[in-house]
């Protein structure tokens, strides 16, 4: 089983280079982050407090969850627009600092990689939790403004302060939550993507792979 693991903060590159790096080596491509979004969707939809630790665990384990390249389904509705809104964006971190969603999180990532014979994840704990033993372990990052000004270019609804601001405030949730914080793995490759294209980024990470 051939897994690529791609960590790093939101504004990093993750999505984007883990994409086109899947297509370049002929892998399927998972969005981890779009997994704890979408049961952040579907506590909100249903009235649950994401904070709620043990109705947000039983959802995340009950709920019937799709996520493709291209889509997002939670219980059959189509999210994909919805998970990246605002009113989740603001609740995810609490969603992914439960123990028992992560826990149920990283069964499905790997049940869903050893179907596929591997494939290219990423996410904020891939290296570090759910597959430790991945062919290549990638953490990227990039300095602040360049992170917030990526994101903001995403978001037409939300001006870059909010965005710097959003941004700050989930880096610190991510990286000091007790299970499976935002971390650069052991054995993993760090990447400032900062200065660097998509092209350059995925160029770099296929000829690793190719010496791994």
């Amino acid at each position: 089983m051939k897994v690529i693991a791609i960590d790093g903060p939101a504004g990093s590159g993750k999505s984007t280079v883990a994409r086109r790096l899947a297509a370049r080596l002929g892998l399927e491509y998972l969005d981890t982050g779009a997994m704890y979004r979408a049961i952040t969707f579907a506590a909100l939809r249903r009235g649950i407090d994401p904070a709620d630790l043990e109705p947000v665990e039983h959802l995340a384990r009950t709920v019937d969850l799709e996520v493709s390249t291209t889509q997002v389904r939670v219980d059959g509705v189509d999210a994909t627009i919805e998970i990246r809104g605002p009113e989740v964006s603001r609740a995810v971190s609490l969603v992914a600092a439960n123990p028992g969603v992560r826990t149920e999180m990283v069964r499905r990532q790997r049940e869903w990689a050893t179907e596929r014979g591997g494939g290219v994840l990423e996410g904020r704990d891939i290296g570090s939790v759910v597959f430790p033993d991945a062919a290549l372990k990638v953490y990227l990052t990039a300095r602040p403004e360049v992170r917030a000004e990526r994101r903001a270019a995403e978001v037409s609804d939300l001006d870059y302060e909010t965005v710097a601001a959003d941004m700050a405030r989930r880096d610190a949730l991510d990286q000091g939550r007790d299970t499976a914080p935002l971390r650069l793995a052991d054995g993993a490759f760090e990447l400032d993507t900062s200065d660097m294209s998509v092209d350059e980024i995925v160029a770099d990470l296929a000829r690793r792979i190719d010496d791994v």
